[in-house]
């Protein structure tokens, strides 16, 4: 069950106490409230489906077109869903199809996890950094409705994981997800990756061969790029405070850019592609 309210907040229905989310959170009965409190971690996905799908030569945004039968974005959220690792999603999308989102994918395919749409940005960085704000509310307004002191202090003292996913990538495992948070615990910061396999070309402005790089040392970076929220959370908002931001493609590379960690290769699936062009789709 699950009911929706305008504000976050914490209310009694049929004498159960719920955690109330901007758009709809799940229903948790008291004692699942106190686990909320007293838990030493919490991982939660953010799934960016903002895409327009210029590349797919569609009318329809990539993250919502069919695959047999069931929109890209299904998929995703489903591995998530039925993942142990995770314990909340905030979606992303764009404005204008916030409510498609809800009706027509989270609601239809009673996806409970997700605990927030918000609106994505201009920018792929602008999406996450709206994404990690929606965490970081919902965690503000759960700590304002603790009943006490020991609450506060666990929630203060637990550890918070996100896995930033590409909604275009439908063929994330449990296993990847595993993988990330495994690798996350050790080293804070890590992104799921395979190894090159085939041999890379650095060229010059005009297409010509200056340098190879050896591939020995080279990953393909893909995603759930998996970090401490904290971490995250302040390397982002350094980021987008700087004017001198140069191009940001990944997450890894704000964290790199602007934290003292270093990000861990954590070893996924070739399988685990992006749909971004119509031969993704066979």
């Amino acid at each position: 069950y699950r009911y929706e309210f305008d504000n976050y907040g914490i209310k009694n229905v049929c004498g159960l106490e719920i955690i109330v989310g901007k758009i709809y959170i799940d229903k948790y009965k008291a004692a699942d409230r106190k686990n909320i409190y007293n838990s030493e971690e919490k991982v939660i996905a953010i799934v960016l489906a903002g895409g327009r799908g210029s590349r797919m030569n569609s009318s329809i945004p990539k993250q919502f077109m069919n695959i047999n039968d069931r929109p890209v974005i299904y998929y995703s959220l489903k591995t998530f869903q039925e993942s142990d690792v995770i314990d909340e999603i905030i979606l992303v999308t764009g404005k204008n199809d916030i409510e498609y989102c809800k009706n027509e994918i989270v609601d239809k395919y009673n996806f409970t996890k997700v605990m927030d749409i918000v609106a994505g940005g201009a920018e792929r960085y602008n999406s996450v950094y709206n994404g990690l704000k929606a965490v970081k509310k919902i965690n503000e307004r759960i700590k304002k409705f603790s009943e006490n002191d020991v609450a506060n202090d666990n929630i203060e003292k637990s550890e918070e994981y996100v896995m930033i996913h590409d909604g275009a990538r439908a063929c994330i495992t449990d296993e990847i997800i595993q993988n990330c948070y495994t690798d996350v615990k050790n080293y804070k910061a890590c992104v799921a990756a395979v190894p090159v396999k085939d041999t890379i070309k650095v060229t010059d402005d005009n297409g010509f061969a200056i340098n190879t790089p050896d591939r020995s040392t080279l990953w393909q970076v893909q995603t759930p790029q998996t970090f401490e929220f904290k971490l995250v959370y302040e390397a982002y908002n350094k980021m987008i405070k700087d004017d001198n931001r140069g191009n940001i493609t990944d997450d890894a590379m704000v964290v790199e850019n602007y934290s003292n960690t270093k990000v861990k290769m954590s070893l996924s699936q070739y399988s685990n592609i992006k749909i971004t062009t119509p031969d993704a789709i066979v």
